[in-house]
């Protein structure tokens, strides 16, 4: 099937991580089913991943038939992965998009330590970007907006316990 005309799909993303300086995963979504299904493939993946870019100064990569573009800041690794014949700028900026929402939502103090006290909002931004592998948005701003998560509107009982300690804390 080599040189065939592939149709054009809705379903760009085959997945998103982050992983830290060790290799280890710190929040990943995979959206299609058929690539990495289980927990530990897609560990070992991420493994393999982490071992072929952690020290390369490429911005991309192909690996197990996937194309991964990837950035890194400090002790953080965010990688997109598509298809082998996905458009490599797509990914990009959606990457682009990815590392721009956390950086604004960490307030550009993109660590792992950080990353963990707001992790919930970080996951809200994975899920503004991308929703099973079709890319909702690209755009940092907006995608932070509808990610941030505003305590003054949520009713107490519906807050997490870590937005409560926030905003004793914010007193």
């Amino acid at each position: 099937m080599e040189g065939a005309l592939f149709e054009p799909t809705l379903y760009i993303v085959k997945g998103m991580c982050i992983l830290d300086n060790d290799g280890n995963r710190i929040l990943a979504k995979y959206y299609d089913k058929n690539v990495l299904p289980t927990a530990k493939e897609q560990k070992a993946f991420e493994k393999n991943l982490f071992n072929k870019t952690h020290r390369a100064n490429a911005e991309i990569i192909m690996l197990e038939g996937l194309t991964c573009v990837y950035k890194s800041n400090v002790d953080l690794f965010f990688y997109v992965m598509g298809s082998s014949h996905e458009n490599e700028l797509i990914l990009q900026s959606v990457l682009n998009a990815l590392y721009e929402s956390v950086s604004i939502l960490l307030r550009r103090n993109v660590e792992r330590r950080v990353l963990f006290d707001n992790l919930d909002s970080v996951m809200l931004a994975f899920d503004e970007i991308c929703d099973g592998g079709v890319i909702l948005d690209s755009d940092p701003t907006s995608i932070v907006s509808r990610a941030a998560l505003r305590t003054e509107d949520v009713p107490l009982g519906e807050q997490t316990v870590a937005q409560i300690l926030q905003n004793i804390m914010n007193m």
